[in-house]
Parts: structure tokens; C-alpha cells; sequence
């Protein structure tokens, strides 16, 4: 059995998605983000990060294995179960996992400083964020838009973990601000892997539960974490 340490955002939908297309049972363990429970102890044992997604894999060779990361989390699961990861090609090994660290190097962050910006900054330092990391997160979009060029997927015809790893933020273009109207090859993708029915049930997950609670105690907890968080006695 697996346990996914989760919240409704594009990183918790990340290794949902793939559990949901492997069909293998595991149990989702919802944080309340707003609440400080990425502090606790007990998760700071399984991620000194304090950041979600994290899994336990209770049934790893040598007893229970923590995993965070959501690209770390992907890959980890992709070999375990030798899904969605075509293994016997070096190149294609590495193309893979050029896009894995990409994702999170790039889109990602961009894109949840588009997010926050828009979501979450006060009105009077908004301006300037909102426009710089708009501008990333199309940049983003445009670094996909050419990869999927007479490509299925990100991959070519195969759907992996690459896909799983981009989709969710992709997915969340239009209610971030940004266009898809200069991006054909990202909007057929996007739709398509938006129809899936294992990517639909992962987006559901906790979707009714208030995790983004927009008061100032809230946003403190969520965006005003410093050395104190992770070290106080």
C-alpha cells in the first residue's frame, strides 16, 4: 500500500495522476496546508522539505520508503511498476528525463509565481510580478508548443510520466491569466490529456476541501516561511 501526503494543487495532481493510471491502491493523506501540517514532525520525518507531495511506499524492498518530489515521486513509481517510462533506450531515457527536471526547474516554478501573483499578492505589488511571470509562463508554453509538434505527446507516441509531470499546470493556463491562443500543439494535447479518466478522478481528489483559505494568518503559514518553520525547537 502507498500513502500520498496530498493537496488539490498541480504538484499533489502529479503523482495522483499516475496512481490513478497505474489502477494500484493507495491511500490519500489530505493536508491542510493553511493549517501548518507540512510542519509537523511526523511529516518532516517523511519530507525535511515540508513541501507536498510526498508518498510512503509500505511495501518497498526493505521495509517503508518515503519519497518526495513529485518528479522524484513519478520516476520512482514509472520503474517500480514499469509503466509509462519505455525503458531499453539510453536517448530516450535522457530526453525523459530532460523534460522531468525542466518541468521542474521551469513551468513550474514560473508558473506558481504566476499563481501566486495573481492569487495571492496584495493589489499595490501585484503589477510587476504579475507581468514578469506571465511572461515566463507563456515563455514556458512556448518551449511545449514547440516540442509538440507533429508529437502525440511529449514524447512522441507515447504517454508517459513527462506528460503527467507538465499537464497540471498547463492545465491551469486560462485561470491564470495566460493564453493558449498562439499554442495549437498544447491545446490538443492539453484537452486530450484533460479527457483521461484516470487525470479526471486525480483532479477531483479533495477538490471540495478549502485548502486556499485567502486571510492574512493563512497566507502567512503558505508563503511566509522562513529558517523558523523547519528549525524551531
Amino acid at each position: 500500500m502507498i500513502d500520498l501526503y496530498f493537496a488539490p494543487t498541480p504538484n499533489g495532481w502529479k503523482p495522483a495522476i499516475l496512481l490513478e493510471e497505474l489502477g494500484v491502491p493507495y491511500t490519500v493523506k489530505l493536508m491542510a496546508l493553511t493549517k501548518g501540517e507540512q510542519f509537523t514532525p511526523e511529516f518532516l520525518a517523511i519530507n525535511p522539505n515540508a513541501k507536498m507531495p510526498a508518498i510512503v511506499d509500505h511495501e518497498a524492498d526493505g521495509g517503508p520508503l518515503s519519497v518526495w518530489e513529485s518528479a522524484t515521486i513519478l520516476m520512482y513509481l514509472a520503474r517500480k511498476y514499469d509503466r509509462f517510462w519505455p525503458q531499453g533506450n539510453w536517448r530516450f531515457d535522457l530526453d525523459l528525463t530532460q523534460w522531468m527536471f525542466w518541468q521542474t526547474g521551469n513551468q513550474g516554478p514560473m508558473m506558481g509565481q504566476l499563481s501566486h501573483f495573481k492569487n495571492y499578492a496584495p493589489d499595490d505589488n501585484k503589477a510587476y510580478g504579475f507581468k514578469r511571470y506571465k511572461g515566463e509562463s507563456e515563455r514556458a508554453l512556448a518551449v511545449l508548443e514547440r516540442r509538440l509538434e507533429g508529437r502525440t505527446f511529449i514524447m512522441g507516441e507515447d504517454y508517459t510520466i513527462a506528460d503527467m509531470q507538465c499537464f497540471p499546470w498547463a492545465f491551469l493556463t486560462k485561470k491564470l491569466g495566460a493564453s493558449l491562443d498562439d499554442f495549437p500543439n498544447l491545446t490538443r494535447w492539453r484537452q486530450m490529456i484533460k479527457e483521461r479518466p484516470a487525470v479526471q478522478r486525480a483532479i477531483d481528489i479533495g477538490r471540495n476541501r478549502a485548502q486556499h483559505d485567502q486571510n492574512a494568518s493563512n497566507n502567512n503559514v503558505l508563503f511566509n516561511q522562513g529558517a523558523g518553520h523547519l528549525l524551531k525547537k
